[in-house]
C-alpha cells in the first residue's frame, strides 16, 4: 500500500479513536479503496462498521436512498449527488463521519461538462457537509488512487477541526 495512504489511514483512525467515533465511506469510483486503507489499519473495527460501494446509479438510490430523479437530472458525478450519497452513508451506519465519492476515473466515460478525472468529495461530521471538486490527472488507477488520498485527507482535517 502506499505510504503516504497508510500514514494518513493510522492518523485517521487515531483521531477517531480519540473521539470514540465511527466513519463510513460511501464510494463510487473508488471502489473501495477508502474502507479498504481505513480497514489496512490494525483495531480499525474500533472506528468503523461498514462502508458502502454504489457503483452503479441504482445502488446508490437503493442503499443510500439518492434520488432516482436527481441522479437521471444530473448524473452520479456532481455535488448533489455526493451530498445525498454522504447523508444516506452516515444515516445507515449510524457514523460521526462520512465521506462520499462519485468520480469518472476512465479511460472511458468521460464527456465535455465532466471529463475524465473529475471527481466530487462529500464530508460529513458535526460540523456539517462539505464539498469539493477535484480534476485529477493520470490513467484510472491515478486517478482512483488520488481520489482515495483526497478523502482520507478530507475526513482527517473534518475529525481533527
Amino acid at each position: 500500500m502506499n505510504t503516504e495512504i497508510n500514514q494518513l489511514s493510522t492518523q485517521l483512525g487515531e483521531a477517531l479513536l480519540s473521539k470514540k467515533a465511527i466513519v463510513t465511506t460511501a464510494e463510487s469510483c473508488t471502489g473501495g479503496g477508502v474502507a479498504q486503507a481505513i480497514t489496512d489499519i490494525a483495531g480499525s473495527s474500533q472506528w468503523f462498521h461498514c462502508g458502502y460501494i454504489t457503483y452503479a446509479n441504482h445502488a446508490k438510490h437503493n442503499a443510500l436512498g439518492v434520488s432516482v430523479e436527481l441522479l437521471a437530472a444530473q448524473g452520479a458525478v456532481c455535488e448533489s449527488v455526493v451530498i445525498e450519497m454522504v447523508r444516506g452513508a452516515a444515516h445507515e451506519a449510524k457514523a460521526d463521519y462520512a465521506i462520499a465519492i462519485s468520480g469518472v476515473a476512465g479511460p472511458t466515460g468521460g464527456s465535455s461538462n465532466k471529463p475524465v478525472g473529475t471527481v466530487w468529495f462529500a464530508c460529513l461530521g458535526p460540523q456539517g457537509i462539505t464539498t469539493v471538486k477535484h480534476q485529477l490527472a493520470g490513467d484510472r488507477k491515478a486517478v482512483r488512487e488520488q481520489s482515495v488520498k483526497i478523502s482520507l485527507q478530507q475526513l482527517l482535517h473534518q475529525v481533527t477541526e
